[in-house]
């Protein structure tokens, strides 16, 4: 997601450029999943020929488009599939983190429907391409109300079109360093009813906030302004050692030189976010380990953390 003004973050499918490739003997930067929280193609599998970005226009590779195109989805183009294609060879632990990510907001998702939760606000969404929040939800609860938030107009309206008759959801405008705005945006706009609990998503968004922005503060404040029974489900990209460790430095200059903040924190860190929010288990873990359903680990370890919280007062 593009949650900055000033400073703009990757809006993904939550930025609208990737950032500068790397020197040749480097790694590509790890692509966070906010920019691109896709929600997938339509319900059918095939989003209308309208929403599909015109190639003419598109002389580059696109966050989200390069999302949605490891994760499988329809909203790319050959420059998209070739830098794809290039970062995989170069670093194929990017995608499998994209995808384990992916898989982390579908079982968070389904976890949180089949608890009764019907009302979702999705920060930072990006491009709902590949298999996103209101599809896994609506087959669980057919009448579920997702928001999808971004803060980039284009990202939005694009949004728009795919989410098009699509049952109770939509894509708005907003910044998550606001959340008294997009709060009264996703109930005036989105038809949020914020008397009843909400699901708040922060799926790999954080880490594009700065210290000064304090997330903490953020999650916070959503806190305070919804209704118990809410609530929070959070992915943060962690440091990495060993052999992905100069990737990560990489990744962490490649941002700074566009004058967008990218921190991955540690587990202690990550867990100070949440605050008063609690925690259910297993907990903060390993992405691929919150309650996965097989024991199989994946291929590679995965430098991010995910939980789910719930707000009681």
């Amino acid at each position: 997601m593009n949650m900055r003004s000033s400073a703009r973050t990757p809006s993904s499918a939550r930025d609208s450029s990737l950032p500068p490739k790397p020197p040749e003997n480097s790694e590509p930067p790890e692509l966070s999943d906010s920019g691109a929280s896709d929600s997938g193609a339509s319900n059918s599998g095939t989003p209308s020929a309208d929403s599909r970005p015109e190639e003419s226009s598109v002389a580059r590779a696109n966050t989200a488009r390069v999302y949605d195109a490891w994760l499988g989805g329809s909203e790319n183009l050959p420059v998209d599939r070739a830098l794809a294609a290039e970062i995989a060879e170069r670093a194929p632990w990017v995608p499998l983190g994209v995808k384990a990510n992916r898989a982390f907001l579908e079982r968070a998702v389904e976890f949180l429907a089949r608890v009764g939760v019907d009302q979702f606000l999705d920060i930072g969404t990006g491009l709902p391409t590949a298999r996103n929040v209101h599809q896994v939800a609506q087959d669980i609860l057919p009448d579920v109300r997702v928001v999808y938030v971004d803060n980039d107009p284009d990202v939005v309206s694009q949004a728009q079109e795919i989410l098009a008759g699509q049952g109770k959801v939509t894509a708005i405008l907003g910044d998550a360093r606001d959340p008294r705005a997009v709060l009264e945006r996703a109930a005036q706009d989105g038809g949020l009813d914020l008397s009843r609990p909400v699901a708040l998503l922060f799926i790999a968004v954080l880490h594009f906030l700065s210290d000064d922005d304090d997330p903490a503060g953020i999650l916070n404040s959503f806190r305070e302004r919804l209704a118990p029974g809410s609530f929070l489900v959070v992915s943060h990209v962690t440091p990495v050692t060993g052999a992905n460790a100069p990737a990560m430095r990489q990744a962490v200059r490649m941002y700074q030189e566009r004058a967008v903040p990218f921190i991955p924190r540690n587990r202690k860190v990550v867990g100070r976010l949440f605050g008063d929010w609690e925690l259910i288990p297993p907990g903060l873990v390993e992405i691929d380990q919150w309650r996965p359903v097989t024991k199989r680990r994946a291929e590679a370890r995965v430098p991010a953390l995910g939980a789910v919280a719930r707000l009681v007062r």
